[in-house]
């Protein structure tokens, strides 16, 4: 029997097939500690190419949630697949799919940014460590800082690090749990667009916060993760549907403190100081 050769156009349907399923497909989910149920069968889409995020208070559940698609946790029942491959039963797969950066900033203080980047990348037995260290920094404004110690690094600076080391072998799928917890608006902020360049390039991003501003910059699509349910899902205009409209009224427009100290701080970037921003009182 003789075996035809795939045509281009034979991979190019299949290309599209692979781009139109979802990079992260869940059904179903349910985790339980003892007798305190989790999740509570779970359901969620990320399309590819998106930032996607879980939005809910502490202890709804996001957490676990990346832990079972991480393939840290087996969950009690239900389906989840990253990249295609079943969390399950094909989890060497799923890890080769994904980084995740966690609610603290994984990086060795006394290294320099620059080492840290080079030591992951020799790990990963990548070509050109020192290129892929230099490109990641520049990428993330951190050239300036990147041969300090990153003992001397703000907090944003640290997470900033901590989401490039993420970035190193081009996952296709990044998770994000909670990536700015305790650090300033202005770093908050840097960290915000580092994630949407993220996108930009064609990563997946998984996010999970408890903010609704960061929600609200930032994702394509949110779900709502209350008691281990997701009780809406989907773009920010389709969950302000959910509400009557608004009653239009005209009133004097006040500045906000985020409007204050943002005009104060201007663009100034965590580069230039070792030290994280504080609002104080002139001298």
């Amino acid at each position: 029997m003789t075996i035809k050769p795939r045509s281009r156009e034979t991979d190019t349907e299949m290309t599209l097939i692979q781009d139109q399923t979802p990079a992260i497909h869940v059904q179903g989910l349910e985790k339980s500690y003892k007798e305190l149920k989790v999740l509570r069968g779970l359901d969620l889409d990320v399309t590819r190419g998106s930032i996607f995020a879980l939005l809910g208070s502490n202890g709804a559940g996001k957490t676990t949630v990346v832990k079972v698609l991480a393939t840290l946790l087996k969950a009690d029942a239900g389906t989840a697949n990253v990249n295609g491959f079943d969390v399950a039963t094909q989890a060497a797969d799923v890890r080769e799919s994904f980084s995740l950066t966690g609610q603290f900033a994984a990086v060795d203080e006394i290294l320099t940014g620059r080492e840290n980047l080079v030591l992951v990348a020799k790990l990963r037995h990548l070509e050109g460590p020192g290129t892929i260290a230099d490109d990641l920094l520049a990428r993330f404004s951190l050239t300036d800082a990147g041969r300090r110690k990153v003992s001397t690094y703000s907090g944003g600076m640290r997470r900033r690090l901590d989401i490039a080391m993420s970035l190193i072998g081009d996952p296709p799928i990044i998770f994000l749990d909670e990536p700015t917890t305790g650090l300033d608006p202005q770093a908050r902020i840097d960290v915000w667009q580092g994630v949407k360049a993220l996108a930009h390039s064609g990563t997946t991003v998984l996010l999970t916060t408890q903010y609704l501003d960061e929600a609200e910059q930032l994702a394509d699509r949110i779900a709502i993760l209350h008691e281990g349910q997701i009780l809406v899902s989907g773009t920010l205009a389709e969950l302000k549907q959910l509400l009557p409209p608004a009653e239009v009224e005209y009133v004097e427009k006040q500045p906000t403190l985020e409007d204050v100290f943002l005009s104060l701080v201007g663009d100034r970037k965590d580069g230039d100081t070792g030290n994280d921003r504080s609002v104080g009182t002139h001298q």
